[in-house]
């Protein structure tokens, strides 16, 4: 039977107190259900987790939904829900305890996206951790973690922080979540493909995926992200420690590229599926509503977050604005491919943008004029060039960079000539380690060095072919390091003189209780841009 919140009548002294702002309130035009009236029976409405991201000096977003019967078949009724929005309360404290209570509330879980909440909290105290929980009548959230970030001014020592990417239910457990919550970073950047889209039709599955079909419209999008969401690893991760996201393909479908889908879907169409994408990822994720709340195909997730005087990092997309992806044409060429500069001269295009020229606009600005003694730009895919092979001849892969040379040469003189301090880019999408680094013309070994890039290998994606790319790598000399053999995540230590990545990888993804290990552990000084072995 399908778990429904049953109000209570109504009170005189209900509603007084709903007034006097210590329940919740009544919204129109319709009536908003008030948490403290309501009755949880046989299902937990916080199936899926809290959240907390978006971090700020002063605040924070906290996130939960609502959704008793988290992967319910019935689209009306998303997480078994129905009915109008709905009430809840939070409370925010200062110990883990939740015993010295410095605010508490009212938030609601909007109807119209699944009974999500997207708290954003103002007014907190500067560059320290908080721990909230959501409480709905008789049913409490789990505990988590929050932080706020340093004030502007704050002379940051040293900071932790690990980045992560492409997490493949049917490929395999997530424990690298598990380890990397361990490790006790302030805040984990999600890189992309939360979720995967596909129903893997030819290699091993460990798990399968929700529905059995590939996600396609919002009750598939809804339900393949609960799907994660009661993953025990990754719910302990959001519990533990503040989110900062962004997205790729996998979160609408593979090799997509603004309008243009993989399968040369009509463009209107696609951008139907697009919306409904965009939509369950907004409901899933601890984004600022402010910011990010979609209107059809269309939102807003690339920002920007900065770390007292030691780290700016600027989140980008690189999905949304791109330009079609180069020799995209029927019957066989579309989303990626490897393509020589002769079969495919588009891709040389000066005009064709990764990030769409208001987004670069946007990023530039903010390197030039950042203080910060770190940049970082966190983002979906490969900005290193890798010359590959196809018959021969020196040929490139489309759906990263190096299907928009023309945009990376922009961003990279742009920071060159900005001297923008220290900058590194971070990046997933591969299912592989890389560390690289960024020079202004990557076919002139005399070129500066002007940026360092660490890529992450997947969670749980299977890896590409390690032969094929290891064979080009002799051509590829700022290519320091490649290997698509192992899953993991990076984790990062940084002061204000160097940066240490450490590439952990799993013991197998495909074991829930694997282990953790060090691969390969990476520097970069303060200073002196490029990829230094520790």
């Amino acid at each position: 039977m399908r778990n429904r919140i049953i109000p209570r009548s109504l009170t005189r002294r209900c509603v007084l107190v709903t007034a006097l702002g210590g329940v919740g309130s009544l919204a129109a035009p319709h009536i908003m259900r008030i948490a403290a009236a309501q009755n949880w029976r046989g299902g937990n409405p916080f199936s899926l987790g809290v959240a907390s991201g978006a971090p700020r000096p002063d605040g924070f977003v906290l996130w939960t939904r609502l959704a008793p019967e988290p992967l319910s078949s019935n689209p009306e009724t998303p997480g078994g829900m129905s009915g109008g929005d709905v009430t809840l309360r939070y409370e925010i404290a200062t110990d883990p305890g939740m015993n010295k209570i410095v605010r508490h509330g009212s938030a609601t879980a909007e109807a119209a996206f699944a009974y999500s909440v997207h708290l954003d909290v103002a007014g907190l105290q500067a560059g320290r951790s908080y721990w909230y929980r959501f409480l709905s009548g008789d049913a409490v959230s789990r505990t988590g973690r929050a932080i706020t970030l340093p004030s502007a001014e704050s002379a940051v020592a040293k900071m932790r922080f690990g980045f992560v990417s492409c997490s493949n239910y049917e490929h395999g457990y997530f424990p690298a979540y598990r380890h990397l919550a361990s490790e006790n970073p302030e805040f984990v950047l999600f890189l992309g493909d939360y979720i995967y889209e596909t129903i893997e039709q030819y290699r091993p599955i460990v798990r399968r995926h929700s529905d059995g079909v590939e996600a396609a419209t919002l009750p598939t999008y809804r339900n393949r992200h609960a799907q994660y969401r009661l993953d025990t690893d990754l719910q302990d991760l959001h519990a533990q420690v503040p989110a900062i996201v962004t997205w790729d393909d996998h979160d609408v479908q593979n090799d997509y590229a603004d309008k243009w889908s993989e399968t040369f879907d009509d463009p209107v169409q696609f951008l139907l599926r697009r919306a409904a994408a965009y939509q369950a990822f907004y409901e899933h994720m601890p984004l600022r509503p402010i910011l990010s709340r979609p209107n059809g195909p269309v939102m807003r997730v690339y920002d920007r977050f900065t770390l007292g005087g030691l780290i700016e990092i600027s989140v980008i997309d690189g999905r949304q604005y791109r330009s079609r992806q180069a020799c995209y044409a029927p019957p066989n060429k579309g989303g990626a491919h490897l393509e020589t500069n002769a079969s495919c001269p588009e891709r040389l295009d000066p005009g064709r943008t990764m990030l769409g020229f208001g987004q670069e606009a946007w990023l530039y600005a903010g390197l030039a004029h950042s203080n910060a003694r770190w940049n970082f730009i966190a983002q979906d895919v490969l900005m290193a060039q890798l010359r590959r092979n196809r018959d021969g001849i020196d040929a490139f892969w489309t759906d990263d960079w190096n299907g928009y040379p023309a945009n990376r040469a922009r961003l990279l003189q742009h920071i060159y000539d900005s001297k923008v301090s220290n900058p590194v880019i971070i990046s997933g999408d591969i299912h592989s380690f890389m560390a690289n680094d960024l020079k202004l013309d990557f076919d002139d070994q005399a070129s500066p060095v002007v940026a360092t890039e660490f890529v992450g290998s997947s969670i749980s994606s299977y890896g590409p072919p390690y032969d094929p790319i290891a064979r080009v790598l002799p051509n590829n000399p700022h290519v320091h390091f490649f290997d698509s053999r192992r899953r993991g995540y990076v984790l990062v230590d940084l002061t204000a003189d160097a940066m240490q990545a450490q590439m952990r990888v799993v013991s197998n993804a495909q074991d829930p209780k694997a282990t953790i290990a060090t691969f390969k552990t990476f520097a970069v000084e303060g200073g002196r841009p490029g990829v230094v072995e520790a």
